[in-house]
């Protein structure tokens, strides 16, 4: 973003009935076309069918809080929710009113990357947004709402963000299980009875075909992107003259592209630890590694980058460098849309030219500083652990994806165009729900309580969707 824009508006939920009809209607076509997604199955869907009687009925209010390890999970929900609760129902006899459907929560910032026609669409569907970073009072009271008030459920992300990773879930945002105590809070006020429940949503992908050709040749191609010959699958007795036979559970193919997964990445790392250090002034440690020891030091290697890229960023932004590295992107990018977005400047045409120049300076210099947390948020879940402990095709895929990720960004091309490495099925699986009714006590009692239920809630939703990731296998 080059010049400086008015305030970012709230764009409010505007449900459309029409909208929602043609969406239902095109969502198989669009999955087919748009994914690599063949197949959609979900465990434990009658649950759903269950809660939404209930709902209808008048008896509870719920949320669903799924999974989002990637950008098509709400396509994902919207066919677990369009598709296979109406045809679960219908096969057990149970009738629920129709449409079948959930408001949402959703990023305030999709509509910028990914076009104002998103927005639009998002109203019309029953979506509110949320500014990530802020106290985003508007976005939370129309969530709040509709939570209480709305025809039907609503569900999010208490992760805020993908995080490229079918099995690591990113700690918890907390604005999820307040919101159910909003909720609460506001049922008991108007004096009605409903009960309010989250009910957590498990997703991951599985590859139709292992896609081991596809992983190896997307890798040549970021070798040779970052100046790296391009590397050979090895033969097993190379890799046992390499001492690489040892890493357990590796096949040999699999040990070979290892292999180059790691040199490449350690290739990575001291590119951009020269990067920082030298046009930027950053102070890294130095960590030496060995031989049995090689993981764990370019995963400590990759966590002091990550802190100096944002380092970077905030000292721009005269930002306090404290809070978790998820805290730390949500702050800059507040800050950076603050200076994009002028809260200020209502009116751009009616600056003066000179006026309007500096601001455009200053929206430039911001979005160029939060490249820097765009990098780390690409890496924020990655341990340097991941493939070694479970080397499935699924996490070589994801880890290579998330180096193409940076590659790409570095390059200044679009990151959101990956590459499509095979075709996928996706498994969805619907946990017990979490009362917040029966915590309300807790919370209602004192400003102590209400912390203590908020992170309490918080900390069961994270162990339960973590619960539903390992079930899965």
């Amino acid at each position: 973003m080059s010049a400086a824009q008015p305030p970012l508006e709230f764009i409010p939920p505007a449900l459309n009935p029409l909208v929602l009809r043609a969406a239902q209607q095109v969502l198989p076509g669009c999955i087919r076309s748009q994914t690599a997604i063949t197949q959609i199955q979900a465990e434990n869907v009658e649950i759903l069918v269950d809660l939404y009687r209930q709902f209808q009925d008048g008896k509870i209010r719920f949320m669903m809080a799924f999974r989002h390890p990637r950008v098509e999970d709400p396509l994902c929900m919207s066919y677990l929710l369009w598709k296979l609760v109406p045809r679960l129902a219908r096969e057990k006899g149970i009738s629920l009113q129709h449409p079948i459907h959930a408001h949402f929560l959703y990023d305030r910032g999709i509509p910028l990357w990914a076009g104002a026609h998103m927005g639009w669409l998002y109203s019309r569907l029953g979506g509110t947004p949320i500014h990530r970073g802020k106290a985003d009072w508007m976005g939370l009271r129309s969530a709040r709402d509709l939570f209480t008030n709305a025809r039907f459920p609503i569900t999010a992300s208490p992760e805020g963000a993908t995080n490229g990773h079918n099995e690591i879930i990113s700690p918890l945002e907390p604005g999820i299980a307040q919101l159910g105590f909003w909720c609460a809070e506001d049922l008991q006020k108007a004096g009605r009875g409903e009960q309010v429940l989250i009910v957590p949503v498990g997703i991951k992908y599985r590859y139709v075909e292992a896609p081991w050709k596809e992983i190896e040749k997307l890798l040549g191609e970021l070798e040779v992107a970052s100046g790296l010959p391009e590397g050979k699958l090895k033969g097993e007795q190379e890799l046992k003259g390499e001492g690489l036979n040892s890493s357990a559970n590796l096949q040999p193919f699999q040990a070979s592209l290892y292999q180059r997964l790691c040199r490449l990445g350690e290739h990575l790392l001291s590119l951009m630890e020269e990067f920082y250090t030298r046009f930027y002034h950053q102070n890294l440690p130095t960590v030496e590694a060995s031989q049995n020891n090689a993981n764990e030091a370019l995963a400590i290697r990759l966590q002091a980058l990550l802190n100096v890229a944002l380092k970077v960023a905030e000292e721009y932004f005269n930002l306090p460098s404290k809070g978790s590295v998820i805290d730390r992107c949500r702050r800059l990018e507040a800050a950076g849309w603050n200076y994009i977005y002028r809260e200020d400047l209502k009116n751009i045409k009616a600056l003066s030219p000179l006026e309007r120049g500096l601001a455009n300076r200053i929206a430039e210099e911001a979005s160029l500083r939060i490249w820097h947390m765009r990098l780390v948020e690409t890496f924020v879940a990655v341990t340097g652990q991941y493939v070694l402990e479970k080397p499935t095709v699924e996490r070589f895929a994801e880890t290579t994806l998330l180096l193409w990720d940076m590659v790409t960004r570095i390059k200044g091309s679009n990151p959101f165009q990956r590459p499509r490495l095979g075709k996928q099925r996706v498994e969805m699986s619907v946990g017990q729900p979490i009362s917040v009714s029966e915590r309300y006590p807790v919370y209602q009692a004192n400003r102590h309580g209400a912390r203590l239920a908020v992170t309490d809630l918080t900390k069961d939703l994270q162990h339960a969707m973590e619960g539903l990731i390992a079930s899965a296998g």
